[in-house]
């Protein structure tokens, strides 16, 4: 799988050129499915109107409404009560996966207990775009900051499929979102790699090359040995 990992969403020219580049077509020829979950567990999102907002693209946070060909929803929390016949062709028929915002362990929780992360191995050439927590759902740690809920069984592990973490939404001192400051307290309590990034930039991910993709701020808080490559 692709990831285009974002704080809020694809926000600039950069970022959108990133997300063609990965799809390979012009977004206007490209399926996309969204994924609302992660709406559900954040209690300041919890009563539905920011998932509505998210799925019908009147949302602060460019992803459903960039013009695809067609727009459907995966809502995670369904699928254990259908079949996989009914869901699994049309994940594998999509160009691109957009998960919105929320809480990152209900949306762990729910991509495990679905069966999309068994999937997703075999996803080669599919397009994860994430917004904030349906970004940080891709690294190994988002660190107890970052908790609004946990899973029955306790565990706060996320999906590891990149090697760092995210701490999303950096801003300016005063200014809402989070501070430098904020961002390298909450680093030193990550034991792998991480960045802080702006809603202006993204991280690209594809077999392990990692590219950051910014018209914004963003920081390497906990190094990965070798520097990625700016965009």
């Amino acid at each position: 799988m692709k990831l285009l990992l974002t704080s809020g969403g694809v926000t600039n020219a950069s970022i959108r050129d990133t997300l063609v580049s990965l799809l390979g077509k012009p977004i206007e020829e490209s399926t996309a499915l969204c994924i609302p979950t992660a709406s559900y567990g954040h209690p300041m999102l919890a009563s539905g109107v920011r998932a509505w907002e998210f799925i019908s693209g009147t949302s602060e946070n460019p992803m459903v409404d960039l013009g695809w060909k067609s727009v459907g929803v995966l809502e995670l929390t369904a699928l254990p009560s259908l079949g996989d016949d009914r869901w699994v062709p049309v994940v594998r028929e999509a160009d691109v996966l957009l998960a919105g915002g929320g809480d990152v362990l209900y949306l762990c929780h729910w991509m495990r207990e679905s069966g999309l992360v068994d999937l997703i191995p075999s996803l080669t050439q599919t397009v994860w775009v994430g917004l904030s927590a349906g970004s940080m759902v891709m690294t190994p740690v988002v660190g107890d900051d970052f908790i609004q809920w946990r899973p029955p069984s306790g565990d706060d592990s996320t999906l590891g499929l990149v090697d760092f973490s995210i701490c999303p939404h950096l801003a300016a001192d005063g200014r809402p979102g989070n501070s430098i400051a904020i961002a390298e307290e909450w680093a030193a309590s990550i034991p792998n790699p991480a960045y802080a990034m702006d809603d202006q930039t993204a991280i690209a991910v594809v077999d392990g090359v990692v590219e950051v993709v910014s018209e914004g701020q963003w920081q390497e808080l906990r190094t990965r040995g070798s520097s990625p490559t700016p965009r």
